[in-house]
């Protein structure tokens, strides 16, 4: 089928900046109390911070007051109506609480500053008896704040190492709200204790956790093009002498996903959350240009915009895209969107009509603006010279381009964005989105993720209530891939990582741990050795040699090991497809090959087989999806710690080494453990229970889970 005639009509028709980007935002204020997600806490540092209220309460344009009852901090505004204010202190404040005013209605922000003590400072929750929940520490408390939602609870009672908090009579009257718990010892901050409850009472059973909560998501990622041809109708490749086949379409669609989402591929594999890959429309024609082998590409990935809100024709139609979604919600899977808004393609009729909207591709010193990732150019630097950089540092830019990104969520059933390079887009955007997605729609439950390569200040920098929700750990992906990979390295490394996360984004932080992705050289080969870590040209490789796996029993054992441990930590795991089941490659575009749904070799049926498994016990989990989690032994091969919730509980140990291993770990009093049984594990895992006493065997590249 020739779209090219389309093309030219959409070109020649006049699509007008506001037809192509701009939609209608009606602010909607909505100040019930209890209303809404819960807010992130603030963070803040002995002497000045400065703030945005609506990195905490994006749909509140300004307040009446902020106030605090804590003498510690002092409050100034910067702006009359507290948009952005400072705080100010001397002393060490470890937890404590503003209040937000508008009128005669309020709602708190927690505050959070010193350390984070991760040696040795632990609570969790053990019971709730009559409406009050018991919380046990390893430490004395000496400072304890308990948030219904965002109304902190007036009964929080603190006596020695326990805090126990009465359930406000408010929460009966809604479906799902949360409790949250954030306390310190004199040593440092504790982990938080996030609680669900269903109509006032603490959600015990994994059965009433619904797609919508999502601390218990687990994410597939797809690339339309690259998945499943459902429709014919819609084929079309370039068929240029200049673009090798292997970066031309190949036919998947929108309808391919509904397809497998009605035969059950998603469901049976575990999977909550659906991203799909960027369906904007892109160019018709090749461009970019490899050398050895010589090729142009096609825009098949999607990530090469022209129009910011038109659905791509070899993907689908709207109408297909509805059924899709529909079709999801009904299985209850979510379905995030990718979504572009650092650039658009150089064709664009926007940036023909506004080619000053662009950052400067030359700079001062002579060189050209592209791929220069971080530094003062972050902001600014180009992907390549046919998709330029959009200056969204300006409100005439951020205005329409926030626009075209809530075009999708409005015209469309989508439950949030994954977002193409968001730590090079500032934070102006992030704010601007947030705040009228949240006002013009506040009855919706959407969820942001945005993918930033950096240290935990860049990427939490982000993470705000009035920002997005979470970011992809990279940090943890490339930590894991390395010590599994190369035996000079610690699991300590692992370990760090995880609790590093954790003190940075939250104890119940939704940031997503990924098994690979669509950038990267697929796991499998480098856990296998066919690639090297150390290649210099990841991508070369897929170029000019069949990638396979190596040594498959070493290479599937170590993809297993990565999925437990992106399955057990805190945050969310996610899969890329053909991960589940174990396939090999270079980098882009090595790792793009057409899914393939039967077929597979024993090694990949039982790498499947046990995907499966990982995310079905994942899924029946309270320990892992809301458990607070604990290290309870590391050293360079092996790592064990535990998730608690409730009283429910998981152990997970994990060994990242070639050589079977004993560990004997000591379970906390308030677990109260009477016997242990393994949950799930790697061929070889056992466990035996003497006395709140743990002997784990774990297999060599292995993992075993254990709970009661």
């Amino acid at each position: 089928m020739n779209f090219k005639p389309l093309f030219q009509l959409l070109g020649a028709a006049a699509m007008t900046l506001s037809a192509l980007l701009c939609v209608q935002c009606t602010p909607k204020q909505d100040f019930a109390l209890g209303n809404g997600a819960t807010v992130i806490p603030m963070t803040i540092k002995q002497g000045t911070t400065t703030h945005y209220l609506t990195d905490y309460y994006p749909q509140w344009e300004g307040a009446t007051a902020l106030t605090s009852d804590d003498e510690r901090l002092l409050l100034a505004p910067s702006t009359d109506n507290w948009e952005q204010f400072t705080i100010t202190t001397q002393s060490n404040v470890l937890v404590s609480t503003i209040d937000v005013w508008h009128a005669e209605e309020k709602l708190s922000i927690v505050v959070l500053g010193g350390p984070r003590d991760t040696e040795g400072s632990y609570m969790s929750s053990t019971e709730a008896k009559r409406g009050t929940i018991t919380i046990v520490a390893t430490k004395p408390v000496v400072e304890a704040v308990a948030m219904w939602q965002n109304e902190e609870v007036d009964n929080v009672k603190i006596v020695g190492n326990t805090i126990e908090v009465e359930i406000p009579t408010v929460a009966k009257s809604h479906q799902r709200s949360h409790i949250r718990v954030f306390a310190a010892s004199a040593d440092g901050r504790f982990n938080d204790v996030l609680l669900p409850l269903e109509y006032g009472k603490v959600v015990w059973d994994a059965d009433d956790i619904r797609r919508q909560d999502f601390q218990s998501q687990i994410l597939y990622s797809l690339m339309i093009d690259r998945f499943k041809n459902g429709s014919t109708a819609n084929d079309w490749k370039l068929n240029s002498p200049e673009v090798l086949d292997k970066v031309d379409y190949q036919g998947g669609d929108i309808v391919g996903i509904t397809q497998k989402i009605e035969d059950g591929f998603f469901s049976d594999l575990g999977i909550t959350t659906i991203w799909i890959s960027p369906i904007t429309q892109n160019p018709y024609d090749a461009w970019g240009q490899n050398r050895n082998p010589d090729t142009k590409f096609s825009g098949y990935h999607g990530y090469w915009p022209i129009f910011s809100t038109v659905v791509d024709k070899r993907f689908g139609t709207d109408e297909e895209l509805r059924a899709m979604l529909s079709t999801a919600h009904d299985d209850e899977l979510n379905v995030i969107l990718d979504y572009v808004a650092n650039h658009l393609h150089i064709d664009s009729p926007v940036l023909k009509e506004h080619p000053d909207w662009t950052t400067e591709l030359m700079l001062p010193d002579g060189r050209k603006n592209i791929g220069l990732w971080d530094g003062e150019t972050r902001l600014t630097t180009w992907f390549d010279e046919h998709i330029p950089t959009l200056d969204t540092r300006r409100e005439e830019v951020c205005e329409p381009m926030t626009d075209s990104a809530l075009h999708w969520v409005r015209k469309f059933d989508f439950d949030g964005f994954r977002h193409d390079a968001c730590k090079h887009i500032p934070l102006n955007y992030w704010r601007m989105l947030t705040h009228k997605m949240k006002s013009s729609m506040p009855e919706r439950q959407l969820w942001q993720i945005g993918e930033t390569y950096g240290d935990v200040e860049l990427i939490g920098s982000y993470v705000k209530s009035g920002m997005i929700d979470a970011q992809f750990d990279f940090n943890l992906y490339h930590t894991s891939r390395d010590v599994i990979i190369d035996e000079s390295r610690s699991m300590r490394d692992i370990a760090a990582a995880v609790e590093q996360a954790e003190a940075a984004y939250g104890s119940h932080h939704t940031m997503g741990n990924i098994t690979g992705n669509h950038d990267k050289p697929r796991f499998l080969s480098l856990a296998g050795g066919d690639m090297s870590l150390w290649c210099p040209d990841d991508k070369a490789e897929g170029w000019h040699r069949k990638v396979g796996v190596g040594d498959n029993v070493k290479g599937y054992a170590r993809l297993s090991l990565l999925k437990a441990i992106i399955s057990t930590v805190p945050g969310v795991p996610c899969v890329y497809q053909g991960d589940e089941y174990g396939i090999p490659g270079a980098n882009d575009p090595d790792n793009r090959y057409m899914m393939e749904f039967e077929g597979y070799n024993e090694f990949q049926q039982k790498e499947l087989a046990a995907t499966k498994a990982m995310f079905k016990y994942r899924r029946a989990s309270m320990a892992l999806m809301y458990g607070d989690y604990r290290t309870l032994y590391v050293d360079d091969d092996v790592y064990v710690f535990m998730r608690h919730y409730m009283g429910q509980w998981a152990v997970v140990a994990l060994n990242v080494r070639p050589d079977a291993r004993k560990v004997e770990v000591t379970l906390p009093e308030f677990v109260k453990a009477t016997g242990a049984d393994v949950a799930l594990a790697a061929e070889g895992g056992k466990v035996s229970f003497a006395d709140g006493n743990l002997t784990i065997d774990i297999p060599a590249y292995g993992y075993v889970i254990v709970n009661e």
